[in-house]
Parts: C-alpha cells; structure tokens; sequence
C-alpha cells in the first residue's frame, strides 16, 4: 500500500493510492497517516477498506508529509563509506545516530528554505524507515517485524551550523522545512530486497547523487536493532538511514544551493521530490 496525506499546511487528509494510481481519501477509515495507521492493526484496517467506495481526490491537491509528525525523527549518519570517504570522516564502528527536530519535516514537493545566515545549505537523499509497532532491546533477527514501511527522505542540511557552531549536528539538520518526507509510506510487503534500493538525486537538472541501498555500511535491521538498544522505538517514529555519495560538502570546490535553484529527488518504488530552494 501507498499511504499519503494531502491539503493544505496543518490540514492535511488521509489518502491511499490505489491500483489505477489515483488519490482515494482515507477520512472515513482512519483520522491520520500516523502511529496508529502504521501499527499493524492500523495496516490491517486499511487493507481491508473497499477502495473503489472511497472518494476520489479530484485536482492536483498539495502533497503533506507522508507522515504526520513524529514522537522521533532519527537519522544514521555516514552509512555509505564513500559518503563517509568524501566528507574527510573516518568509516564508523557503529551507527552515527543523530536527530532532526520534528518541526523540520515538511511535504516532498514544498518548498525548501535556506536559513539566514546560510551559506553551506546541502542535499542528502535517503531512505526513511517508517516505525511500526513499539522496538525496545529488539534482536536484529525480528527487527523487521516493528517496521510499517518505508519513505523517500531529502535530509537537507546546513553544513556550517552542523559542524562549527559548537555542540551536535542537530543545529544544522532541523531548520523547518529540512526534512522533506514522501510523497508516500510504502508498506514494507511491497519490497522484495529493501537493501537494493536504488537512490538519486539532482539539482538543476544535473546528477549529483547516484547510490543504492545494498552498500549501506549498516543495513535496515541493524539500524532498527541497534536503535532500540538506546531508546524505545514507536509506532510513527522515522528513520532517515544515510545518504550515498555525491553532497555538496564532497564536491571540490564544495558547493552548495542558493536560492532559485530546484532539487530533485527520488527511490525505486518510493516515488520522486521535487523542492524550489528559497530564502528564509
């Protein structure tokens, strides 16, 4: 299943894509795409919902989040090690775990501000893991059992505050609108190989970032294992699980966005972003 919310800024609806690929509204089965809708009994009362009786989206309504906001919003950083290799960072031992301020998440094709005082503001597409059902001190064997799906991520990020503004990457990772997410959840069912995932993403046109989910450093299992060895996971929570090479940080001379410019972005089977970069 492919589950979205769309409408305006803090009135977003429930929807499902169905097979015809059109928008059917999802008021009438649940009140959210949140916690509750991904639980497994959340999943199960969609699956079960006659689709063809939904009402039709008509127009090309705003796509929200894809996911309403989140207790967490974790992030894993420098999972691919040619990412790790680019930005001058040695290969971890373990998940790099850091967190986006839930405030940050905004929908996949919003626009996406570069904050004042910005000069470094960077682009990471990831994969999001979407929680499902509460994960404390889970073994890596049945840590897929608490995921619901998963989501396209652009984990935007202003290098300078992350990393020279004293303290941890949160401050250059939360502006608001820094965590574009969608524009769907994909139920996990519908992926044979979650750790063959093809990535990219482009800015004006041009290719920057070309990756796939098989050389992550540390698969989606893990993450979720690991994770829960530290703080209780739950129903709604997302993880953005790292990023493949090709950041503007990388880059030589490093480069980054400015305003006016257009940021694309997509996943095999997760769908496509597109962002205008405006100033704050």
């Amino acid at each position: 299943m492919k589950l979205l919310r769309y409408g305006p800024i803090g009135a977003e609806r429930p929807a499902i894509l169905d097979a015809d690929g059109k928008l059917r509204d999802l008021s009438d089965v649940v009140t959210d795409i949140d916690g509750s809708a991904f639980s497994p009994e959340g999943l199960a009362k969609i699956a079960a919902a006659d689709l063809s009786s939904l009402p039709l989206v008509d127009g090309k309504p705003r796509i929200g989040s894809a996911i309403a906001r989140p207790g967490k919003f974790l992030c894993v950083g420098l999972n691919y090690a040619d990412h790790a290799r680019e930005t001058g960072k040695d290969i971890p031992e373990e998940p790099v775990l850091f967190s986006k301020a839930p405030t940050s998440l905004c929908g996949p094709n919003d626009d996406v501000e570069i904050p004042r005082g910005s000069d470094r503001t960077d682009w990471e597409v990831e994969l999001g893991i979407v929680i499902g059902s509460r994960a404390k001190y889970v073994d890596e064997a049945s840590a897929l059992d608490h995921v619901a799906g998963y989501a396209l991520v652009n984990d935007v990020s202003e290098r300078r505050f992350q990393s020279e503004r004293g303290g941890q990457w949160i401050k250059g990772k939360s502006h608001d609108t820094f965590g574009p997410v969608g524009p769907w959840m994909v139920t996990k069912d519908e992926f044979d190989d979650i750790q063959n995932i093809d990535l990219w993403l482009d800015v004006d046109g041009e290719r920057r970032q070309t990756g796939n989910t098989k050389t992550m450093i540390f698969d989606v299992a893990f993450i979720v294992h690991y994770i829960s060895q530290f703080m209780t996971l739950e129903a709604g929570d997302i993880i953005a699980t790292g990023t493949p090479p090709g950041v503007g940080l990388g880059m030589k001379p490093p480069t980054f966005l400015r305003a006016g410019q257009v940021v694309t972005l997509g996943a095999s089977g997760l769908g496509e972003q597109c962002q205008l970069m405006v100033q704050a």
